[in-house]
């Protein structure tokens, strides 16, 4: 598509004389930056911090969408999600989902239960780390009808990343504080929260060992028993050992169930 400087002079003339924005306002004003410049259906934006719950920011659901784009998720899935992984990494730049899902996410019983519910035909990220270790992911998605970016118009995003995450470091460089007031609500400290992550307690509970532990969240995040084995500097038959081990330890031989009963215990 050809670039729409109306739109896009109007969206940066909303910013003039402006020290601070609200969410929406900085979020609609970068929805109206990226629709100058790209054909997309859904933006969404989420703050990370370590393990904790994300802070949606921004985005363009109706109610029904926002059901499984952002509550669900909110509730234990992001914990697999690649960008969340890409944003405990502190990457910044702009990445297609494709580029950073492991090798078997588009087979993974995460995708299938639900990422294909999302109905997503392609996902692009901005990520921003800023302070207090945090990630601002800006998310411009596609459907299926709709198709994949053209690779014009990822080089275009790619051009406008550091005017976007120039403004991002601006408009939203204090969400420490808001990270806190997430976790004061439920009755814990960040230093409580960190030293034992729910997501840890999960296979902690279940009488899982460190090394099961981190092969499972690998397998449930998408990744091969090959991939498994280089990333852990194991070999692969070790891998598949653990895995069996895993299954006959809770007493299930899926990971259908395996994804099931980690849900349900982070709940």
């Amino acid at each position: 598509m050809s670039i729409d400087l109306e739109t896009l002079f109007a969206a940066f003339n909303a910013t003039v004389g402006k020290s601070a924005m609200t969410d929406a306002g900085f979020g609609d004003t970068f929805r109206q930056m990226m629709a100058a410049l790209v054909r997309f259906d859904y933006v969404v934006v989420f703050a990370y911090r370590g393990k904790e719950r994300p802070i949606d920011l921004y985005s363009t659901f109706d109610r029904e969408e926002h059901v499984v784009f952002v509550t669900l998720y909110q509730a234990g899935p992001y914990l697999l999600d690649p960008f969340y992984h890409t944003a405990r990494e502190r990457r910044e730049g702009v990445f297609r989902m494709r580029e950073l899902a492991p090798d078997r996410f588009f087979s993974s019983e995460y995708y299938r239960t639900y990422y294909v519910q999302t109905g997503l035909a392609e996902e692009i990220g901005f990520f921003v780390p800023i302070d207090g270790d945090i990630t601002v992911v800006l998310s411009l998605m596609r459907r299926e009808k709709t198709g994949v970016f053209p690779p014009a118009e990822f080089s275009t995003l790619k051009k406008v990343e550091p005017l976007v995450a120039s403004m991002v470091k601006h408009y939203w460089a204090r969400l420490a504080p808001r990270f806190d007031g997430q976790l004061a609500a439920r009755g814990k400290s960040r230093r409580k929260s960190e030293s034992i992550p729910r997501a840890d307690t999960v296979w902690h509970d279940l009488n899982l060992t460190s090394r099961e532990t981190a092969i499972v969240e690998l397998v449930l995040q998408g990744h091969s028993s090959e991939s498994i084995g280089l990333r852990l500097n194991i070999s692969t038959g070790t891998v598949k050992v653990h895995r069996r081990n895993v299954y006959r330890k809770l007493g299930i031989s899926s990971q259908t169930q395996l994804l099931s009963l980690y849900l349900k215990n982070l709940s």
